[in-house]
C-alpha cells in the first residue's frame, strides 16, 4: 500500500495513513479521462439557442403579389427565409448535449484522476480542516505554508469556518466529498483531503 503523510494545519506531521491501493494505485487511461471530462462538461450546455424557422414565423400564407404581370420577381409569403423578417434556414433548435457515461467508468476515471494526484506528489492529506476562525488572510497564509496554489479541498462534511474563510480566494474550491469528480480534480493542481474524507472517499470507491 502507499502511505501518506498526515498533517496538522501548522504542517506538522501528525501521523501517516495507508492509501488503499484499489483507489490510489490504478493504471491511468487518458482516454477514459477524456471521456469522463467530455461527458460532463457536455452535460452542464444549456443547449437554450433557438431560431425561428420558416413555419413559425407569423405571417399571411399568401403570395405577396401575383405570380404574372407585375413586371417583378415571383414571391412566396413573407415567412420565406430570403426577406426581411422570415424564417432562418437551418437555425439552432433547443437540445440537450448530454453524453451518458456508464457509471463503472466514471468510477474507474475518479480513481485514475486520484492516483495522478498521488502519483505527481500533489496530494495533500490534512487531520482536521476546522480553521480556528473565519478569516480569509489566515486561510491564505495556510495555503502559503502547504506551498499550494489552485487547490481542491474535499471536506468530509460542511465546515462553515473553512467554507467562509476560502470563499474570497478565486484559486481554491472547498466541496465536501459528495461532489468529488474528475474535472474538479485534474482542473486543480493541488488536492487537499482531511482524514474524514479520505476515509468516506475510499469506502465509496471499493464498495
Amino acid at each position: 500500500m502507499t502511505a501518506a503523510i498526515v498533517y496538522n494545519l501548522q504542517k506538522d506531521k501528525v501521523s501517516e495513513v495507508e492509501l488503499q491501493n484499489d483507489v490510489f494505485d490504478v493504471p491511468v487511461k487518458a482516454h477514459v479521462l477524456h471521456q469522463v471530462v467530455v461527458g460532463q462538461l457536455s452535460s452542464k450546455r444549456a443547449g437554450t439557442s433557438s431560431a425561428k424557422g420558416r413555419s413559425d414565423v407569423k405571417s399571411s400564407g399568401a403570395k405577396l403579389w401575383r405570380q404574372k404581370g407585375t413586371g417583378r420577381a415571383r414571391v412566396g409569403p413573407a415567412s420565406s427565409p430570403t426577406r426581411r423578417g422570415g424564417g432562418v434556414t437551418f437555425g439552432p433548435s433547443p437540445r440537450k448535449y448530454i453524453q451518458k457515461v456508464p457509471k463503472k467508468i466514471k468510477k474507474g476515471a475518479l480513481k485514475m484522476a486520484l492516483t495522478d494526484k498521488v502519483n505527481s506528489e500533489r496530494f495533500i492529506v490534512v487531520e482536521d480542516l476546522n480553521l480556528p476562525e473565519i478569516k480569509t488572510k489566515f486561510f491564505v497564509e495556510l495555503m502559503k505554508k502547504f506551498d499550494v496554489k489552485k487547490a481542491l479541498i474535499i471536506t468530509g462534511g460542511r465546515i462553515e469556518t473553512l467554507e467562509k474563510s476560502s470563499r474570497n480566494v478565486p484559486w481554491v474550491k472547498v466541496m465536501p466529498y459528495q461532489g468529488l469528480n474528475v474535472y474538479d480534480v485534474l482542473r486543480h493542481d493541488h488536492l487537499i483531503m482531511d482524514m474524514a474524507a479520505l476515509e468516506k472517499i475510499e469506502e465509496a470507491l471499493i464498495a
